[in-house]
């Protein structure tokens, strides 16, 4: 069985769990888990897929040559889009535009959603810089035609400049309710958007689906072992059973 199927399977049976009045022990809950059987192959391919998304590039070339297991992409396009990923998360949009321009022009210009929130970010940096005037320059000739047409996405646009533009009716602008736009976390938030899509458009977008979907199963799995030891801790006196509904 691959290891996507496996990992589908178990979600999906996780969330059937969540509603079912089974009752399954604490024993049988890690015996379950004892019993998953994955590759040695998958594994190393799983690993592979993990240091190439998060660019560690050192670290997967020594993988490579350890475990055998060949990346799906050049490793050295991957020091190109983390100096991307980096300048989005420095605030130097410009630069990133330009850097992912030179990548591949199509990424942004089959991608109006991913170049919308990256002139978004600029907008945001020139608020947090103090430069009003240019920002509200900014605003109206590069940012409020993509929010005029008569579309869903292009009316999604429209809230989130306004939005970012009400930055600016606040003096104590981390103290305001749209103070969120201003944190560390929508850089973050960008930059990760910025290297899926370049991701993408090198045809890696199985791994990243696969990487989610097992990130999603380790940690519902963690969580309920956690959420089970403390009601075993809490039952114990009782000698009661914890119900599958109250762990997943």
């Amino acid at each position: 069985m691959s290891l996507l199927w496996f990992v589908l399977g178990q979600l999906a049976e996780i969330e059937s769990m969540g509603s079912s009045k089974k009752i399954i022990t604490k024993e049988e809950w890690e015996k379950k888990l004892n019993d998953v059987k994955i590759r040695k192959e998958d594994m190393n391919k799983l690993v592979m897929n993990f240091l190439v998304t998060e660019g560690y590039v050192d670290a997967a070339e020594k993988f490579r040559k350890e475990s055998g297991t060949e990346p799906d992409i050049d490793l050295a396009t991957i020091t190109d889009r983390m100096a991307v990923k980096k300048a989005v998360q420095c605030g130097n949009v410009e630069d990133a535009i330009e850097k992912v321009n030179d990548l591949n022009p199509e990424i942004l210009d089959t991608n109006p959603q991913l170049f919308f929130h990256l002139q978004q970010q600029r907008l945001i940096e020139l608020i947090r810089n103090g430069k009003v005037a240019e920002a509200l320059e900014f605003a109206q000739e590069e940012l409020a035609p993509r929010g005029e047409e008569n579309d869903i996405l292009q009316q999604s646009f429209l809230e989130e400049l306004e939005r970012t533009v009400s930055l600016l009716a606040f003096e104590d602008v981390n103290n305001c309710p749209v103070a969120e736009l201003l944190d560390i976390s929508q850089r973050l938030k960008t930059a990760s958007e910025v290297n899926a899509a370049i991701l993408t458009s090198q045809s890696h977008e199985k791994e990243i689906l696969l990487r989610m979907l097992v990130d999603t199963y380790y940690i519902v799995c963690r969580y309920a072992l956690e959420v089970q030891h403390i009601l075993e801790c809490s039952l114990m006196m009782t000698g009661k059973q914890i119900p599958s509904s109250q762990v997943c």
